[in-house]
């Protein structure tokens, strides 16, 4: 094999192959998930229907967080995405610690995916054990990112299209529900948003408890940042994909809880058990346990997929900036990083292999470390683009694109996850986790440090 030429931040190395619709359903891929068809249950029984404004606070520092992304990615398209804007605004140090964070956070996220869904097949096939589900899914989407972006980017497509259709399916026979258009059932109405304690009752206290568990259920969006490297012309598409992905995101998010929470009163236990089953169930739609089941593991596997894709990216992103060996950054003739793509999938196997072995141990506490991760990336996001865009007005550079309301909502969404923080601190789970967390960002930044600057021709500039 001939030698692999040192590779820009440019991403020269990739080849441009996915579509604007394609990057924009990655994103409703990356933050519909389990999170929202089973973990929602959670977010209601801590808020009740007063849950619709733990959403709505989320959101909000979704769509400040997209924008600040869209903003940086027109200005300077990288398949490093934050991480390589962190080490443009901050330095290395940062640069490194939020790119091998946010690998770390998805290989072992990759592991539970494939755990979680593997479990759920086991039940449809008894005679098979899950370790070999878990096998044939690592097999299979490691395959699917190493044919090309093309094919990766349409099978994603897909995928993305069937939870898109089922929360739409579902969007609409709560709507028939709540204005009595299901035969055989009673409207319901929308009594049940202030029935049963009112509309908070659990108060300001059950917000805020609420708003920890939602505002990780939005995660998976900056993987738009990622791709958006890979379409044909970044600048121009990242407006309409993170415009796309926020609207979408938040009509279905919203949607759904309000059906469930107007159809169903908030404290049923069939809520905290599967919101969307409960609701199912309540219409008398056949076989729902089955249907749920399946759209659930297409969920995990979709979401899997999306984050071999956004690991191996950034794996290979950090190869080229001199921060991880120079031989991720190795491609295919159809401009895959299949190093990348392979040491990212090894990762998770190992994990899954060691939570085969030890059950209930390593894998739980893997995700208790990297639980607050996306705290630490959303708000590394804040900071770079402050940064940049102040550096950007003072040296009178003209941007492709410019945020709306800065340094105002900027600020803002750094208040708001200010807020998240303080709130975790007096949550003992959500404490551990954000310890955890805090702790092997500082040990990132130090190890960084201990590495040196070293530096190779083409890396990315300070």
């Amino acid at each position: 094999m001939s030698a692999v030429p040192v590779i820009t931040a440019t991403t020269k190395g990739l080849h441009p192959g996915l579509t604007r619709r394609q990057i924009s359903m990655m994103g409703l891929g990356g933050a519909i998930g389990a999170g929202l068809f089973v973990g929602s249950g959670q977010a209601i029984g801590v808020a009740g229907p007063a849950v619709l404004v733990s959403y709505l606070v989320a959101g909000a520092i979704v769509i400040l967080v997209m924008a600040m992304l869209a903003e940086m990615v027109a200005a300077r398209p990288s398949s490093g995405a934050f991480s390589s804007y962190a080490q443009k605004a901050m330095g290395r140090s940062a640069g490194s610690a939020v790119g091998w964070l946010y690998w770390i956070q998805l290989v072992v996220v990759i592991a539970a995916e494939a755990t979680g869904a593997a479990g759920i097949v086991e039940g449809w096939v008894p005679g098979i054990p899950a370790w070999i589900w878990v096998l044939i899914f690592v097999v299979a989407l490691t395959a699917v990112n190493l044919f090309g972006v093309r094919n990766y980017g349409m099978f994603e497509f897909w995928f993305a299209a069937i939870k898109v259709l089922a929360i739409i399916a579902f969007l609409v026979v709560g709507a028939g529900a709540i204005l009595g258009l299901v035969p055989g059932v009673p409207a319901t109405g929308i009594g049940n948003l202030v029935a049963h304690g009112g509309f908070a009752p659990n108060g300001l206290v059950g917000v805020a408890g609420a708003l920890l568990m939602v505002v990780f259920a939005f995660g998976g969006t900056e993987v738009v940042a990622i791709a958006a490297a890979e379409s044909d012309d970044p600048s121009r598409n990242i407006r309409r994909i993170v415009r796309e992905v926020v609207v979408r995101i938040l009509v279905f998010y919203l949607g759904s809880i309000f059906v469930i929470v107007a159809v169903l009163p908030w404290n049923s236990p069939e809520v905290l058990d599967g919101p969307f089953s409960a609701v199912l169930a309540t219409l008398r739609v056949p076989g729902v346990d089955l249907v749920m089941s399946l759209i659930v593991v297409i969920a995990l596997l979709s979401a899997m997929n999306a984050n071999i894709y956004g690991a191996s990216r950034m794996f290979f992103s950090l190869g080229e900036r001199g921060l991880a060996p120079l031989g991720v950054t190795r491609t295919s003739e159809k401009g895959v990083p299949y190093v990348a793509v392979l040491a990212s999938v090894a990762f998770g196997f190992v994990t899954v292999g060691l939570n085969w072995a030890f059950p209930d141990v390593v894998l739980p506490a893997l995700l208790n470390v990297v639980g607050s991760t996306l705290l630490v990336i959303w708000t590394a996001t804040a900071v770079s683009q402050i940064i940049l865009r102040s550096r950007a007005d003072r040296a009178g550079d003209p941007m492709p694109m410019r945020m709306w309301g800065f340094p105002w909502l900027s600020w803002l969404c750094l208040a708001l996850l200010a807020v998240i923080i303080v709130l975790a601190m007096f949550d003992p789970a959500a404490r551990t986790q954000l310890l955890l967390t805090a702790g092997l960002t500082a040990a990132l930044v130090v190890g960084a440090r201990l590495t040196g600057g070293r530096s190779r021709p083409g890396m990315l500039t300070q």
